[in-house]
């Protein structure tokens, strides 16, 4: 079959250059790689981010990434000059701006589309995560997702949303974000640490993200430190800001000597800092992927994560982690220190979290799982389009 993916805004290739915290990066490139190690011929189109990056590369994965040096409107035109030429089987995008571009060229060709949002304006507006300028986006959300052919939630929580977008449930299917369980490990080094008990939590340091939650919960964890992985988010008003906010809070509840923010780290460095912590947090308001969670568990990390979301559908409370309210952080503490007391907890958490990511979340699992949606629309699509 030949796929093409449409990622606008994420490169699958800056996972392995310098942004470990960008999900959609990491989920294109998983199951790209994934589908071409099934037999599939896969192309990714993106916005090509540095000058002078060439127009096609061929992935590690065994993937092509096409880089075009365009915006949105532009991109449509480019994606629709190349299908004009070379059709292909199917067109998935990922988040709402690549669907515009998917849309607006396949429609052209009779090629059938998928979407996947990753983050609905809705649900960003129901979690107070980016303000109130989203109006005008969710209007679009809600037209791609009547529009496409197919959409692909990656969470249960957001199969409600779309559904009151308008999208009916007999047209959504739930595909988690997946990781490599190879990479992410048990197996493996795992990097430097004092003896302090280690919460390690990962990500862009925008509000949303929960990091406070953790810190105002530090002074009732004894000892531990809070390791902090992550740049901040360019694309977030006021990010300095938050830097400096998180800094004064860690000053203010009298634990800055046991807070450190360590910037951003190479996504190959990723498993070995992970497997370093005691406990893994992932405090956000609301995060559709889960992705960090699904990677601490595969490293076999006990996991403290929100009870939205992603986090909803891999984490198991008291079998591999445990699911604690947002912005709670009495019951952050009280969760986090009960794990770091008692070894045996921790170690069982962490087997037991193992083994749901090898079972449920492998990208082989998740490309397989897509797979069976994209044969269904290719199946009805070659059956009623005849090209003009």
């Amino acid at each position: 079959m030949k796929i093409a993916m449409v990622s606008e805004g994420a490169s699958p290739l800056a996972q392995s250059i310098s942004d470990s915290t960008d999900g959609q990066g990491v989920h294109v490139a998983g199951l790209s790689a994934a589908m071409a190690r099934a037999g599939h011929d896969v192309t990714v189109y993106t916005r090509c981010h540095e000058a002078g990056s060439p127009e096609r590369v061929l992935a590690p994965g065994g993937y092509a990434v096409v880089n075009v040096a365009a915006g949105p409107a532009e991109l449509a035109e480019y994606l629709n000059a190349q299908w004009a030429a070379e059709r292909p089987d199917v067109a998935h995008a990922f988040f709402w701006t690549s669907g515009l571009s998917t849309q607006l060229a396949a429609r052209a060709h009779g090629v059938p589309t998928v979407q996947t949002f990753r983050s609905l304006a809705v649900t960003e507006h129901s979690h107070d995560m980016r303000g109130s300028a989203l109006d005008d986006r969710s209007k679009v959300e809600r037209l791609l997702a009547r529009q496409a052919d197919w959409v692909v939630a990656t969470c249960t929580d957001e199969v409600s949303d779309l559904t009151r977008l308008g999208r009916p449930r007999g047209q959504i299917s739930m595909v988690p974000c997946g990781v490599d369980t190879d990479v992410f490990s048990t197996e493996g080094p795992a990097a430097d640490r004092n003896e302090s008990p280690r919460i390690v939590a990962v990500g862009k340091l925008a509000p949303h993200n929960g990091f406070s939650t953790v810190i105002k919960a530090l002074p009732g964890i004894p000892d531990a430190e809070y390791v902090v992985v992550g740049d901040l988010d360019d694309e977030q008003v006021g990010a300095e800001e938050e830097h400096r906010r998180l800094r004064a809070l860690a000053v203010d509840r009298g634990v800055s000597d046991r807070v450190r923010f360590v910037g951003p780290v190479e996504y190959c460095d990723m498993p070995a800092l992970l497997r370093s912590a005691d406990v893994a947090t992932c405090t956000p308001w609301y995060e559709a992927f889960g992705l960090v969670s699904l990677e601490a568990m595969a490293c076999g990390v006990p996991v403290v994560a929100s009870g939205v979301g992603g986090m909803l559908d891999a984490v198991v409370h008291d079998v591999t982690g445990r699911l604690v309210t947002p912005r709670r952080p009495r019951e952050c503490a009280e969760q986090i220190t009960a794990i770091l007391r008692d070894s045996f907890l921790r170690r069982s958490l962490g087997l037991a979290g193992r083994d749901r990511a090898c079972a449920r979340f492998t990208w082989d699992r998740v490309a397989a799982d897509t797979a069976r949606v994209y044969d269904r629309l290719v199946g009805a699509v070659s059956d009623a389009w005849q090209p003009a």
